[in-house]
């Protein structure tokens, strides 16, 4: 089969930590092509949906972990599946090559389902299970905010498209920043932005559960270093072993059909304590933090169901 993953630059892959180069090493292991599909490597032509992609060879390499086979143009009835890896945030450029996807023919396993990557904002959509999560605002006047600060006396704050960490703060009501921090993020009341009670877990790291298809995978626990309050591993965040807890299958038994329903095939849940925090489902990553942890290959697990997924469109 031909596999093309829609990611990032391949001069920016971290061989030793990038989920999506395992998943390339998962399809070679399993006797597939795989190609690199830059951003706006996607052409509609009169209604048929071609790809301008790359050819390549997973290697073992920290400085280039790719041998270049070859440019080409794959038509979408040469494509068996198209993975969604480009990183967020979801910009207009991520919404036109999910547009595009779209287009492509009935055939084509598309991981994520372009529409439900659309629909999905990995931080509001988990706003509808109240009984899931923190108590939460999202608003951009600083009324609101000032008087959720007020009841919950401490909060996180962070942007509806941010990722790795980047702009959360953790404020205090006698926190002498708190006003301007908000007036940042909201760019002084023209963005809203996300607020969240403090949840005292987070002292301890908060838990990715990715899940194939609904059920769990795996999971990992990420740890803040001792200078910074995000778990994230962009922000210093270190991966340590972890159970999933009946608390945590309870959370994804509610989500499972939403995302099943949606085509949500890889999804990345991120739990504070008993919370659910987000739903990641543009790239989800720590795929490679669990194989190490577990001596596992999780990402065999992953193309072994695009394998299926594509059987079933064909």
């Amino acid at each position: 089969m031909n596999f093309l993953f829609l990611m990032d630059p391949l001069e920016t892959v971290k061989m030793k930590s990038d989920t999506s180069y395992i998943f390339m090493v998962g399809a070679v292991d399993r006797g597939h092509r795989v190609f690199y599909l830059p951003s706006g490597g996607i052409t509609l032509k009169e209604g048929k949906v071609y790809f301008s992609c790359t050819e390549v060879k997973p290697i073992n390499d920290e400085t280039f972990p790719f041998e270049i086979i070859g440019d080409c143009e794959l038509s979408e009835d040469e494509a068996d599946a198209v993975f969604i890896r480009t990183d967020p945030p979801f910009d207009g450029e991520y919404l036109m090559n999910t547009w595009l996807l779209d287009r492509a023919a009935e055939n084509v396993a598309v991981i994520n389902n372009p529409s439900a990557v659309r629909t999905v904002n990995e931080k509001i959509w988990a706003t509808q299970f109240t009984d899931l999560i923190p108590r939460t605002v999202i608003s951009r006047h600083l009324a609101d905010f000032k008087e959720f600060l007020a009841k919950e006396g401490e909060i996180i704050i962070k942007p509806t498209d941010g990722f790795g960490g980047s702009g959360v703060f953790k404020i205090s009501k006698d926190g002498s920043n708190k006003n301007v921090s908000f007036e940042v993020l909201s760019e002084r009341g023209q963005q809203e932005v996300i607020m969240q009670q403090y949840i005292p877990e987070a002292s301890i790291g908060d838990k990715r559960i990715l899940l194939l298809n609904g059920e769990p995978l795996g999971a990992v626990l990420r740890v803040h270093g001792e200078d910074d309050h995000r778990n994230n591993f962009y922000a210093g965040g270190k991966p340590v072993a972890c159970e999933i807890t009946e608390r945590d299958k309870e959370v994804i038994e509610v989500l499972k059909p939403h995302l099943q329903k949606m085509g949500l095939y890889f999804v990345g849940i991120d739990m504070l304590g008993d919370y659910l925090i987000e739903v990641n489902v543009t790239s989800p990553t720590c795929l490679q933090e669990m194989n190490s942890l577990y001596d596992c290959k999780l990402h065999h697990d992953v193309i072994e169901f695009a394998e299926k997924l594509v059987k079933s469109k064909n």
